[in-house]
């Protein structure tokens, strides 16, 4: 089901782009629940699976299901572009305790036995405490898992917010909107993504905030909610090749074998994917890719598949054991 945005003259003038690290940890948190499918982030993880362990992460997951409503107030949408950690985490501390309460129980309620649950019980105490807890394990995660890695994710951050500011200024909303995301559509004033719960809003002058992130790399988050301006959070280009390493370790045995842009689109290949998906996740033309996909499917290291209207590629048993081989 589609969210559609329908734009006013003023809220053409009114889009901004921002980054958010209280948003990238969460998210990261999120990647590290058995529920969840790691992707391209999958390098990552394992390098701090033994932080992860001594973590109790289980208060952050519990309140962001696959499917359903996240607390806002965990991430709220930045007020500035140049927003530190240190903003994002005054700015959680400040969340008012009827909020907390109200958005801790909205989250909850819409996964069944979550509230009944050892941590569910806890997360429906005292808002200011269960707040205070909250805010205190963002800000250790922050330490433990983001902020070493901080400088490369920030560096793929502003790489995508300059490209896309300067599709804005070359061509505007139409350019903008026309590759920023393959679940994203925009046409008569009107942007839609095409996948999710049904919802529509008339902007009427309060704009768009655009983020970017790194960690949520798999969809497009739509917020609504007061008093936040509405906001699209939508997966950075280039995260494909964010835990890339650089020349000389074992990845350029496999790029030797099949080239390095075949390589990064085969070990990128975790989940199927659209031609368009994959442009999108490895910062390439959708022309491009289809080329190297037409010659690893010849070559045997992936296949495609339909899926309703797409084209959707995956990798072969072949295609994992000679990766696995070459990497291993």
């Amino acid at each position: 089901m589609p969210v559609t945005l329908r734009f006013t003259a003023a809220d053409l003038l009114r889009c901004r782009f921002a980054i958010s690290p209280a948003f990238e940890t969460i998210s990261a948190i999120r990647l590290t629940s058995a529920e969840e499918a790691p992707g391209q982030h999958a390098r990552w993880l394992t390098g701090v699976a033994d932080r992860v362990a001594r973590l109790d992460l289980r208060p952050i997951t519990l309140l962001q299901p696959r499917r359903g409503y996240t607390p806002d107030f965990l991430a709220p949408p930045p007020i500035g572009p140049l927003a530190t950690i240190d903003d994002d985490l005054a700015r959680i501390a400040a969340t008012p305790p009827d909020r907390v309460a109200a958005e801790i129980g909205r989250s909850l309620g819409e996964r069944p036995g979550a509230a009944d649950t050892e941590v569910g019980r806890r997360l429906l105490g005292d808002p200011v405490e269960v707040l205070a807890r909250l805010t205190d394990l963002i800000r250790t995660v922050w330490r433990e898992l983001v902020e070493p890695v901080w400088p490369r994710v920030r560096a793929l951050l502003d790489a995508d917010v300059s490209f896309q500011t300067r599709r804005l200024a070359e061509g505007g909303l139409d350019r903008l909107f026309a590759e920023l995301h393959p679940t994203l559509r925009w046409h008569d004033n009107t942007l839609t993504r095409t996948r999710g719960d049904a919802e529509h809003r008339d902007l009427a002058g309060a704009g768009l905030l655009l983020m970017p992130s790194a960690f949520k790399w798999d969809q497009v988050v739509v917020v609504l909610d007061e008093p936040w301006q509405p906001t699209v959070i939508y997966p950075a280009r280039g995260t494909g090749g964010l835990w890339q390493e650089p020349r000389g370790t074992t990845d350029v045995a496999l790029g030797r074998l099949i080239g390095r842009t075949r390589a990064a689109l085969l070990i990128g290949l975790t989940d199927p994917a659209t031609t368009t998906t994959l442009a999108h996740r490895h910062a390439l033309s959708p022309a491009t890719v289809s080329e190297h996909l037409t010659v690893l499917r010849e070559a045997g290291f992936v296949t495609s598949e339909r899926h309703r209207h797409e084209i959707r590629y995956r990798r072969s048993p072949l295609g994992t054991a000679v990766m696995d081989r070459m990497l291993d």
